[in-house]
């Protein structure tokens, strides 16, 4: 028997703690109050939205062409080629303010907020006191005193409250009606550049640089970043309830010579760019160094990564650090990329499928699968067993070339009820338009 554990340590961990039954639930689905609609809600069932799921409790799109048009594959090709716009108003920002922002941020995140500059983003981790990720938005320094958390699907904003619950730092913590889109693929640029003209210097704005701009004659915040792997942008709308048609209408049009679509987020470009999902790819339940985030955790002493402020979960992550660099294995799987057989998986799957290494017992899992048209197979990020392997630079990876089996539904099996054959790969699958710190610290190498 399986046994399921919720601790960090994981030790006897194999599957997923949420496992559940893949397939589709044959009930009708009730939507309460308790979800809402974005404000560019009804602009995205104007373009073709057919599908959506939840997420921070708000509609999420999920797919424009239907599956008898090309379905996924369709959007791909767009952002591939040309320039898409996606609704992610479902990353609420979560306001920090105040003479004590910088100090609070600092505390609640594992690299130093005190060297990123006013205007500038970063991609940050929020770990508890276990050291598992509670999430990994992306963080904007608007000014001094002023942070913005771009969520990912949790609910951050009321652990920031808390942990401020004393008052101890000086600052006011709220969600703000602030809401993005991100506009990506190869002609994102120059889009832009039609969408703001010389408000801003796009040639010259650096990777997850800031800039404030007006879109539609409205006040945004342009920031050069996107969770794809594409060159692009995200515009963080101000008002977004009030002006949301202005802004949207406007990148439209300026899209329109450069064949713009409006698609779901591209979860196939960011899994060939090893980009993680929270909830899908990590929670709570595992730590940094598991996810190929140990980057995160000062483990290079380098710049922002040289901390020595306290923080919440820091003396777990640092014990966990010196544990894997004196050759010890303090968690038991691994997140590695995996090269599988079976039949072009080029939709959601519904479940963590199941990894084993002898085509019986399960030893790990699945979590973001989809079929790479370029390289002509499908590819996988998924948890393996841990091997004790550290990158070139000391980071925990797989051994690359490792075999496995993986259980897919019968729909992807190249034979109803027995496993593909899968392999350890390196990540990114494909490398992405701006390498990120990941990618250029070595930690999957």
């Amino acid at each position: 028997m399986i046994k399921h554990v919720t601790s960090v340590d994981q030790s006897d961990r194999k599957v997923p703690y949420n496992l559940r039954q893949s397939g589709s639930t044959p009930v009708q689905m009730l939507i309460s109050t308790r979800v809402r609609k974005s404000p560019y809600w009804h602009l995205s069932m104007k373009a073709g939205c057919w599908r959506a799921t939840v997420y921070n409790r708000i509609y999420h799109p999920r797919g424009y062409v239907k599956p008898e048009d090309g379905g996924a594959m369709v959007e791909y090709d767009a952002i591939k080629n040309h320039v898409t716009m996606w609704n992610v108003a479902v990353e609420r920002q979560i306001q920090v303010k105040g003479p004590d922002a910088e100090a609070f941020t600092d505390y609640v995140i594992t690299r130093d907020a005190t060297k990123i500059s006013p205007m500038r983003a970063r991609y940050v981790i929020l770990c508890n006191q276990y050291g598992g990720v509670l999430n990994d938005p992306i963080l904007l320094r608007i000014s001094k005193d002023e942070f913005w958390f771009s969520l990912s699907d949790s609910d951050i904003g009321l652990y920031l409250q808390g942990v401020n619950h004393d008052n101890r730092f000086d600052v006011t913590i709220d969600e703000i009606d602030v809401s993005p889109v991100q506009i990506q693929g190869p002609k994102s640029l120059a889009l832009m550049k039609d969408l703001i003209g010389d408000q801003v210097d796009l040639d010259n704005i650096p990777f997850y640089g800031l800039a404030a701009a007006k879109v539609g004659g409205r006040d945004c915040i342009i920031s050069q970043s996107g969770f794809s792997g594409e060159a692009g942008y995200e515009i963080y709308l101000r008002d977004s309830t009030l002006y949301a048609d202005d802004m949207w209408n406007a990148v439209l049009e300026a899209g329109k010579k450069h064949n713009l679509m409006v698609i779901a987020p591209a979860h196939h470009r960011r899994i060939q760019a090893g980009i993680l999902s929270w909830g899908q790819d990590m929670d709570n339940q595992h730590n940094p160094f598991q996810c190929n985030l140990g980057y995160q955790v000062s483990l290079s002493g380098k710049g922002e990564w040289n901390k020595t402020a306290d923080y919440v979960g820091k003396n777990v992550l640092e014990k966990m650090r010196d544990e894997l660099r004196a050759g010890n294995k303090p968690y038991q799987l691994q997140l590695v990329g995996l090269s599988l057989g079976g039949k072009p998986i080029e939709e959601y799957a519904p479940d963590f499928w199941l990894i084993s290494e002898d085509g019986k017992d399960p030893c790990g899992f699945i979590t973001s699968p989809w079929y790479h048209p370029e390289q002509g197979r499908n590819i996988a990020m998924g948890y393996v067993p841990f091997d004790g392997s550290l990158s070139k630079n000391g980071f925990p990876i797989g051994k690359v070339g490792t075999k496995y089996k993986v259980h897919l539904p019968d729909q992807y099996s190249d034979t109803p009820g027995v496993p593909v054959d899968a392999e350890v790969v390196s990540i990114p699958f494909t490398e992405s338009f701006n390498a990120n710190t990941r990618e250029v610290s070595g930690a999957n190498e």
